[in-house]
């Protein structure tokens, strides 16, 4: 028999009462510290201990040794975890005073607007005033639409599958005077992690200005109508909206998982590569890099991975593979999943990563580090560049951390989009003229 909530909700509406709602998870009060550890395996245990005993939040994937884990403590918390750290000898600064705060005014740019009349006006309008802020998904989709009614011989909006919620994948794909699909592929992943809101902008930037200065820009019409670009700049939908709606530093995507109350797997641990390899992802349900039960079991990577591996087997193939993530600045080769492994190209993938980390330093002065990624960032198995790398065979397949290094991390101030944005385009630039 089909169960109808409308009678309850009408009963409800009569006494003055609502349905329950997830109630949005406020971060006021909270800290961000980073801890620095040194290389004592013990230090290591001791941390992890520590975090797991007051069920601290992490923003680091990982605790390891001669690095710093960023984390989360409540105030009711800070006291007892300041106490436990100076008996463990550990260096503690704070990232925020104050999280909830931070979070309030991250879409704050001052002299550009940020109401939502003027948001929601900038993503009809698809100019550059998009990027003053960071959007409600449901702008993201109006600003892609508006994009490709103003371009339609040269864009087109596209889907690879369905989310866990059953939410479209949508991107946008860009394409020069060949026509569609007539060139080779380069495919763009964005807000994998849902907290990873600079990636969206990121993303949206490039389809941006590679349609605004197509007709007016020699060099950008001719990596037009050399690739077509795939850019899908939420590639987690479910969990991006959760982040707007009610928890703003969620990672994962929203599927249920079988024998647990814990919601959620990383889709960037469940890519079936190498997936089984211990080490670079957690089988804890409950934990942020949780690789699912199975290799390739969430509808995300099922419809990416089926999406990418159809335009790579075309004659025309597909030529460069980016997931866009935030933060740490980082840009990074496979491996993940061994960090003595290498692979076929390294030598290549490497020169070219730290190309991209030159260029990328020009405009601003941002500093990043390139290196393949275990031996840069930290071990991660079932990832979407090892895939890409090794079974889409995408011979130039990257993985990248945009800003910042710690300041403000995942909630990076509305006013850096554009320097980010900029900086990021001066290293895919470097990209397209150096493949080979």
């Amino acid at each position: 028999m089909k169960f109808s909530l409308k009678p309850i909700t009408a009963l409800l509406g009569l006494l003055g009462l609502t349905l329950a709602l997830p109630p949005k998870v406020t971060y006021d009060g909270v800290k961000v510290v980073r801890v620095d550890v040194g290389d004592s395996a013990d230090e290591v245990a001791a941390l992890k201990a520590l975090v797991e005993n007051l069920n601290l939040a992490l923003w680091t994937d990982e605790i390891t040794k001669n690095t710093h884990v960023d984390l989360e403590v409540p105030k009711y918390q800070y006291s007892a975890f300041i106490k436990a750290t100076e008996d463990l000898g550990l260096q503690v600064s704070v990232m925020h005073e104050d999280l909830g705060a931070a979070i309030r005014a991250e879409n704050e740019n001052p002299g550009k607007g940020s109401n939502p009349g003027i948001m929601e006006a900038a993503a009809a309008a698809a100019d550059i005033t998009f990027f003053n802020n960071y959007h409600p998904y449901s702008e993201h989709l109006t600003f892609l639409k508006k994009l490709v009614a103003r371009y339609p011989t040269r864009a087109e909006i596209i889907t690879a599958g369905n989310s866990a919620q059953g939410r479209p994948i949508t991107g946008i794909h860009i394409f020069g005077g060949a026509g569609k699909g007539n060139r080779p592929a380069i495919i763009f992943h964005g807000t994998v992690h849902a907290r990873e809101w600079i990636t969206t902008m990121v993303n949206q930037y490039f389809a941006y200005y590679l349609l605004t200065n197509y007709a007016s820009n020699p060099q950008i019409k001719a990596y037009v109508d050399k690739y077509d670009f795939y850019i899908f700049p939420v590639v987690n939908p479910d969990g991006f909206v959760y982040t707007q709606t009610t928890q703003r530093l969620w990672r994962k995507n929203r599927v249920k998982n079988s024998g647990s109350s814990c919601v959620g797997i990383d889709i960037n641990r469940n890519w079936a590569f190498k997936w089984e390899i211990p080490g670079g992802a957690s089988t804890d349900p409950c934990s942020e890099t949780y690789k699912g039960r199975s290799p390739g079991d969430t509808p995300e990577f099922k419809a990416l991975s089926s999406f990418q591996n159809a335009l790579a087997a075309r004659s025309v193939g597909a030529k460069l593979f980016i997931d866009w993530h935030a933060y740490s600045q980082l840009f990074m080769s496979p491996y993940g999943y061994s960090c003595t492994v290498k692979a076929a190209d390294n030598t290549e993938l490497v020169a070219l990563a730290q190309g991209y980390a030159n260029a990328a330093r020009v405009p601003y002065g941002t500093t990043y580090q390139a290196g393949p990624i275990c031996t840069t960032i930290y071990q991660a198995t079932g990832s979407s560049v090892d895939y890409s790398y090794d079974v889409s065979k995408i011979k130039y397949s990257f993985t990248t951390e945009l800003r910042d290094t710690g300041a403000y991390g995942f909630v990076l101030p509305a006013s850096q989009i554009m320097p980010t944005a900029v900086e990021s385009w001066a290293g895919l630039k470097y990209l397209l003229d150096n493949m080979k």
